[in-house]
């Protein structure tokens, strides 16, 4: 009997969490946060969720971005959702029409455009997520991202673990001499830095190269 009231009780949580998902208003939320950070892997759970409530879901992903695949949105634990590759932000409100929750990956690539079609989507009564990193490998603000987390209802900030002494990262530090601002690569190209290591190894660096 104790275990029919448990199940029923779960039974109508999940029920009321469904409903809740399904009549969210318009609304932004951004994902961000350093590389190995997970902020791919929880959009994706976002979205998966949305698809699970019987929402019409579209996700787009710089068309850049081919490390894992083409087509789909991949996290670094190799999870992935198909995705629509798009060379613009205005692509993706041509593409958006009749969705009810548009996701978007690796935004710090797309154009500054990003903010007002995000925007437009929300004040149409789409649930936007959006994730990207908030920092390049100098610690600079990145693209879009930075007003996208000023407009967004919500901003989660996720943290990969500094590889070097296990605080939370900070930013990026990249392993390769290449000042290039888009450099797309994985564990031997970047390295997740809290923010004292990723002092301390820019002046290691810097002495190295005689600076």
């Amino acid at each position: 009997m104790q275990f029919l009231k448990r199940l029923c009780t779960f039974a109508l949580i999940m029920m009321e969490n469904l409903y809740r998902e399904s009549h969210r208003p318009g609304r932004i939320e951004v994902v961000c946060g350093s590389m190995f950070s997970g902020k791919t892997e929880e959009l994706i759970r976002r979205l998966k969720r949305a698809k699970f409530a019987k929402q019409k879901v579209e996700i787009f992903k710089p068309s850049i971005d081919t490390r894992y695949s083409e087509v789909n949105v991949v996290s670094h634990d190799q999870t992935a959702i198909p995705s629509t590759p798009v060379d613009t932000s205005s692509t993706i409100l041509l593409l958006s029409s009749d969705i009810e929750v548009v996701g978007i990956d690796e935004a710090q690539f797309l154009d500054n455009g990003l903010v007002e079609v995000c925007n437009e989507l929300a004040n149409r009564g789409v649930r936007v997520i959006v994730a990207g990193l908030d920092m390049d490998f100098k610690g600079i603000p990145f693209g879009p991202m930075p007003a996208l987390c000023a407009i967004a209802d919500e901003v989660t900030k996720v943290h990969a673990i500094c590889v070097r002494c296990g605080a939370l990262a900070y930013v990026s530090h990249r392993l390769i001499q290449n000042d290039k601002r888009v450099l797309l690569g994985e564990k031997t190209e970047y390295e997740p830095l809290c923010r004292d290591c990723y002092q301390k190894a820019i002046k290691e660096e810097s002495l190295e190269n005689g600076k």
